[in-house]
């Protein structure tokens, strides 16, 4: 016969009515970005701010703080003692915040991240400076709460919330491995590129519609459950939601398909994560992602590794075909050089994956000055235009729209999350190494179009975890040893070098 578990099961019953408040915000949110007309914003904003209020008394709900002390010693399997470790992790952090901060960022990067959708087009860094300096000033109050509550630097207070137990010390450590060998690496493969036979080029336009179609059709190539979400437009790509309902969303060119397709590729491994939690946990802390680096693991794991793979061009390509007539630049050899081509660009979701991590460099190092107070909001573009040229070559002066405007992350006050791409992409790549060592046939496998046993090795490995382990124990578990960036060096060097 069960033992009780009064305490925990109050706190369970706590989170489970937590999710249902979630659902609400995600989808309020989701709406803001994808169908909400410009003129709503103001009463989303506040309807926004009091549900985030409304949230924050609930999880901080004094009677709380004897609850977690109880439940700990209470006879709890494994699930549940690290559903309740999770649960205190959630009250420290929002026990660190007094409810007028929350608010307070509720409403200013409401405003300024629905701002920035019409500010960014016109190239207005005055306007969006406006609404972005107190942004930066409650992120920065926020980061100064949480460290003090979890004796963390402000910064690694702000990673953490993303990135549970990662510090800037450890990404600088894994991030300056990559500065010694990736310009390098650039300069060779981009060499080594135009010797080659020139890419055949894909002729356009390319419908909005077919490339909808399109890509919806990839998305169930690669397992969405469109029974459980959707796919829409945004100004900035993202996966919102909950798990029960999952809003992708994309954005169209007519000039190039693949930057709609291998985006949405991206956001689907994001989907399918949602999607494959475990359903028994549903509701619990426990049955969340374990963190975005991992999460970000996924998406690129779908885009980078599957859906760059050649394999997979063999999939692509008579899709490609049927969306938008035959061409020779569908021709799976070809298709695959496209996929892989190298060239340094402005915009980090539309590089490929030799240049990205150079992106989230430059945003690591100018992220961290930000909230130290090294820099303010008015020293950005300065040291944009500096780190680009550095890291990619590149000159950005006076173009902020495909500049420091062009992602919604720091409207949104999501310092602490870049690192995560690049940490993702470093996950995938050890996940994808460990993949081929318990399914040798997998590559062969691809290319025959048979993606269910690579799906089936991640939902039993990744997905279905939730966040029952931490990140170190479940990529020890996943793979065999801690995270290793070699495995990202690795694959690079395989696949444009080898």
């Amino acid at each position: 016969m069960p033992q009780a578990t009064p305490s925990y099961d109050a706190l369970a019953e706590r989170h489970a009515r937590l999710h249902r408040l979630s659902h609400l915000q995600a989808l309020a949110h989701w709406d803001q970005a994808a169908f909400m007309p410009p003129a709503g914003n103001e009463a989303r904003t506040a309807a926004l701010t009091e549900l985030a209020g409304l949230m924050h008394r609930q999880r901080t709900d004094p009677a709380m703080a004897d609850e977690l002390a109880r439940a700990a010693q209470e006879p709890l399997d494994d699930w549940q003692r690290a559903n309740l470790r999770e649960m205190q992790r959630d009250w420290r952090q929002a026990t660190a915040l007094p409810e007028a901060l929350v608010a307070q960022r509720s409403r200013v990067t409401s405003r300024c991240g629905q701002a920035w959708r019409t500010q960014r087009p016109a190239n207005d860094w005055a306007g969006f400076l406006e609404n972005f300096r107190p942004v930066l000033a409650t992120v920065r109050e926020e980061a100064r709460l949480l460290a003090e509550r979890s004796g963390l630097l402000p910064y690694d207070a702000l990673l953490d919330q993303y990135e549970p137990g990662m510090t800037s010390a450890q990404v600088k450590t894994v991030f300056d491995q990559v500065r010694t060998w990736l310009p390098g690496l650039i300069q060779t493969v981009a060499a080594r590129q135009a010797a080659e036979p020139p890419v055949q080029g894909a002729q356009g336009p390319f419908p909005v519609e077919a490339q909808r179609q399109l890509s919806e059709q990839v998305m169930r190539l690669l397992g969405f459950d469109f029974q459980a979400g959707r796919l829409d437009v945004s100004a900035h790509p993202f996966t919102g939601g909950v798990p029960e309902d999952v809003r992708l969303t994309t954005r169209f060119s007519e000039d190039d398909f693949l930057l709609a397709l291998m985006g949405t590729v991206h956001e689907t491994g994001h989907g399918r994560y949602e999607q494959n939690l475990p359903r028994a946990w549903l509701g619990q802390p426990v049955g969340l992602a374990r963190s975005m680096a991992l999460h970000e693991s996924q998406s690129l794991f779908f885009e980078m590794q599957l859906g760059s793979h050649p394999g997979f061009a063999r999939q692509l390509a008579p899709l490609l075909a049927q969306a938008f007539g035959a061409q020779p630049a569908f021709a799976p050899d070809n298709l695959q050089r496209l996929l892989t081509r190298v060239k340094p660009g402005l915009i980090r979701v539309e590089s490929d994956e030799v240049t990205y991590p150079a992106h989230i460099l430059l945003r690591f190092d100018i992220e961290q000055a930000l909230i130290d107070g090294r820099a303010e909001a008015e020293d950005i573009p300065a040291l944009w235009d500096a780190g680009m040229r550095d890291l990619l070559g590149l000159d950005t002066r006076g173009n902020f729209r495909d500049g420091p405007m062009q992602d919604v992350h720091w409207p949104e006050g999501l310092f602490g999350y870049f690192p995560c791409y690049s940490l993702g992409a470093m996950y995938a790549a050890q996940w994808f190494a460990a993949l081929r060592r318990d399914l040798p046939d997998v590559d062969a496998g691809i290319a025959r179009g048979e993606l269910a046993p690579v799906f089936d090795w991640l939902r039993e490995r990744i997905w279905q975890q939730g966040s029952r382990w931490t990140t170190p124990e479940l990529t020890q578990w996943v793979s065999g040893e801690p995270l290793n960036p070699a495995y990202f060096k690795a694959h690079l060097e395989a696949r444009y070098l080898g």
